[in-house]
């Protein structure tokens, strides 16, 4: 748990479901809900930068051992875990993942305790698009999917699933269209197939200008030596330093946060 120095440790329950709950920072809540394997300790370092920059990180636990280092066989765990999960709509198109319930609920509840003009979701990976289901709410107001890929693929036509039920995505849609300044914001690698560029292209169509995809270069021989596999945009494949594409995204992230959550600052 040294991974995780600094974080309160607390539980969140909503509709008898109970799950574990980090958070340090003050200022408006932005919910950092984890990649697989679950909680490790640069998910929890993406907190600390959110943290730093004014808000209050909160990262609930929705599966793996909170602070565990990754490894093949820890991720191999844990995506196992979610392929059999009933919360995760891993594998059906058209359908938004149940667990994005509990979390619109947890939002809802920091937003009360945080307070600001809403709140910041970031997903990712098999989380990635649960800031898009979330934002039938409107108390979110600065999401961030980061390499969503959900589901995954089976045939082409998943390449172009949203992760959404049709009437999810069409509150999105009218959410998108009612408010000039809403931003989603999507990150992901260009040789990444869990997240695939059809996806981006479909949200594009779907949101228009309130769609931002940021798609990082990984094709053989790019200017910055990013890995082919390179998938984790926020954490694993983040290089931290200035002027590498990876930091440009994770500034972006930070921005939209100050302008959509803490505009005055």
């Amino acid at each position: 748990m040294t991974a995780l120095a600094g974080y309160d440790e607390t539980t969140f329950t909503f509709e008898g479901k109970t799950r574990t709950v980090f958070r340090r920072g003050s200022g408006p809540a932005v919910l950092v809900i984890s990649e697989i394997p679950g909680i490790t300790p640069l998910v929890a370092d993406f907190g600390r930068r959110v943290d730093e920059a004014g808000f209050t990180a909160v990262l609930p636990s929705l599966f793996g051992t909170p602070g565990r280092e990754v490894s093949i066989g820890y991720v191999a765990q844990s995506m196992g875990w979610a392929c059999v999960s009933k919360e995760f709509s891993t594998w059906a198109r058209n359908k938004t993942s149940p667990a994005t319930h509990w979390a619109k609920a947890l939002a809802r509840h920091e937003h009360e305790q945080c307070g600001g003009p809403g709140v910041g979701v970031v997903g990712m990976c098999l989380t990635g698009n649960f800031a898009l289901a979330m934002m039938v709410d409107p108390v979110v107001a600065a999401p961030v999917l980061s390499q969503p890929s959900l589901p995954f693929m089976l045939s082409k036509a998943y390449k172009r699933d949203v992760n959404l039920s049709p009437e999810d995505l069409a509150a999105v849609k009218a959410r998108c269209e009612d408010e000039d300044d809403l931003c989603v914001l999507g990150l992901r690698f260009t040789g990444d197939k869990l997240s695939p560029q059809d996806r981006f292209a479909r949200l594009t169509e779907e949101l228009g200008d309130s769609f931002i995809g940021v798609e990082i270069d990984s094709s053989k021989g790019n200017a910055h030596g990013i890995r082919s596999a390179a998938h984790s945009v926020l954490t694993e494949d983040l290089v931290d330093e200035a002027g590498h594409p990876t930091q440009d995204a994770l500034n972006q992230v930070l921005d939209l946060f100050r302008t959509r959550l803490a505009p005055a600052v």
